[in-house]
């Protein structure tokens, strides 16, 4: 591939790894598929932006919401194959800050 054909996507994709919180909602979600407030207390987000962020990544078919009939409404999100797939890039971050960043 020529630079004129990756650069649009890898543009895009680090656009959309790159906004705020999304890395450690995808990484919170490799566990499994979690409620709204299971994420926000896991990486302490508020839960107007972690509403939003899972929306965006909804949108770009990352992540799935699953509403439960029941009674109060359960709403589950998890990860599509699509953000399965960004297992080995999460991982490969998560082992290369254990070696090389310091803790604070």
């Amino acid at each position: 591939m020529n630079q004129s054909e990756i650069c649009p996507r890898f543009e895009k994709a680090i656009g959309i790894l790159s906004q705020r919180w999304t890395g450690l909602i995808i990484y919170q979600l490799l566990s499994g598929p979690q409620r709204n407030c299971t994420i926000k207390d896991a990486i302490g987000i508020s839960g107007r932006l972690l509403s939003e962020r899972l929306k965006d990544l909804e949108q770009e078919g990352i992540v799935t919401r699953t509403v439960y009939p029941e009674t109060p409404v359960r709403i589950e999100y998890s990860l599509t194959e699509k953000g399965y797939s960004l297992e080995p890039l999460m991982r490969n971050i998560e082992k290369w800050s254990q070696e090389w960043i310091e803790k604070e």
